[in-house]
């Protein structure tokens, strides 16, 4: 697992450069690493909108290839996320006049992520601070997207 301390004012930029480089590393084609990094940005931005350091980016791997993704910031509180994508995961087809306030972003997030788009509680690795993560799968070379191997409560 790749471990990055996303600083505030720069989280958003930062986390892009780290999943373009992993998933360039990795062999990926330019339209899934963009896809990527579009997916990576909101999380990264909310972190930094809504809630407090530390922001973490994650990358986990399976076999060497980079498959699932965390942004984690120091806020514990999953209930406002959880629900949006409760919502996301449920409904078929969502027009943006429902999430006209919140959610636009994780709805970005679980389409460009094949609806692999969770939250869940976690501890900031830099820190030991309580927080949650928001986790997506990341494009793998196969095309396919990959189950999160999540320890806890994921959604």
């Amino acid at each position: 697992m790749l471990v990055r301390l996303l600083q505030p004012g720069s989280a958003s930029r930062r986390a892009r450069a780290v999943v373009r480089e992993v998933l360039g590393q990795a062999g990926l084609d330019g339209d899934a690493i963009a896809d990527a990094e579009l997916i990576v940005a909101e999380p990264a931005a909310n972190a930094e909108k809504h809630a407090r350091p530390p922001y973490e980016l994650r990358v986990y791997s399976l076999d060497a290839v980079p498959a699932w993704c965390e942004v984690v910031d120091g806020d514990p509180d999953v209930h406002e996320v959880r629900i949006i994508l409760d919502l996301l995961h449920s409904v078929k087809e969502i027009g943006l006049p429902l999430l006209a306030e919140n959610g636009r972003g994780l709805l970005m997030a679980h389409q460009l992520s094949g609806g692999h788009c969770h939250v869940r509680s976690t501890t900031a690795f830099t820190t030991g601070t309580p927080g949650k993560a928001v986790a997506f799968a990341l494009p793998v070379p196969s095309g396919d997207r990959l189950a999160f191997p999540s320890p806890g409560r994921d959604n």
